[in-house]
């Protein structure tokens, strides 16, 4: 969970060197043939900074946290110490992954955790219900489909400095000038919905960026307006605005249907994809 050899920094300020550039590159491609050069320096993320990076995502007994370059194992044996969590680390520095065997066992948390010398890109993240991570931008962004693909819907991210360009965080935050960025993998609900009110019947036409949802909405023989609103994990926030006024809608969503949540009656049947 720290600029381990395999994506690290020169210092603070660089973002990588040329000597480390075609590395980077090879592991990208997930079909690496030549050994990496491990000749950057290992950065460990803070303790401080691992603490409250699980402050925000909140791990408990059920959940499965999985780090990213795990380094020497701190993040999740705090979690599994602290929290109760499993978890699963890989890093392709063997040196790191001995010390965080090392770690888990001195903090016995060893039957909690597990750390594997592997290649991230080529390591399933599905089940992961915490996802942390010290990593490049460039590796955030190469990342993120994945993770928007592969993980469930409410599943956490939580990044040491780096964020992932236009998917906005859910929230920031930092310790001692360090930043923290969280985000909460959202549902996806790009499509055409019908969506029923009462005797109210609205189409919904919905276009999705991360969290963030917009699009027209329409009666049937009716006025024509917009929709907007948020997604948070499987829960799902948005204005319905057909000209006079918006009207707010709160539901939770599930492969098909959105049904409305704190005693509303409303659903919204999925009918066909817009956009991915």
């Amino acid at each position: 969970m720290k600029f381990t050899s395999q994506y690290s920094r020169r210092a603070a300020m660089t973002l990588i060197g040329a000597s480390a550039a075609a590395p980077l590159l090879i592991a990208a491609g997930a079909q690496a043939q030549t050994p990496l050069q491990l000749d950057v320096p290992y950065v460990p993320t803070p303790q401080d900074l691992v603490d409250r990076m699980l402050e925000i995502v909140k791990p408990t007994a059920s959940d499965f946290v999985m780090d990213l370059g795990c380094g020497d194992g701190r993040m999740l044996v705090t979690a599994a110490a602290k929290f109760g969590a499993r978890g699963r680390g890989v890093d392709l520095n063997p040196v790191r992954i001995t010390e965080a065997i090392e770690n888990a066992r001195k903090a016995n948390v060893a039957d909690k955790v597990t750390f594997e010398v592997k290649n991230l890109f080529q390591t399933s993240i599905a089940e992961a219900t915490d996802l942390t991570m010290y990593l490049l931008p460039s590796v955030n962004l190469q990342l993120r489909p994945r993770i928007l693909t592969e993980m469930r819907p409410g599943s956490r991210i939580v990044s040491h400095a780096f964020h992932m360009a236009d998917w906005e965080p859910d929230l920031q935050d930092e310790v001692r000038g360090r930043n923290i960025y969280h985000w909460v993998v959202p549902a996806r609900v790009a499509g055409k919905w019908n969506l029923r009110d009462g005797s109210d019947e609205i189409v919904l036409d919905v276009y999705q960026q991360f969290q963030k949802i917009n699009g027209s909405a329409r009666k049937e023989g009716g006025p024509t307006g917009k929709v907007s609103g948020r997604i948070k994990g499987d829960e799902i926030t948005f204005d319905v605005d057909l000209g006079k006024g918006p009207k707010t809608y709160k539901g939770r969503i599930s492969a098909d249907s959105i049904d409305g949540t704190g005693g509303e009656s409303w659903r919204a049947q999925y009918e066909t994809r817009l956009n991915k």
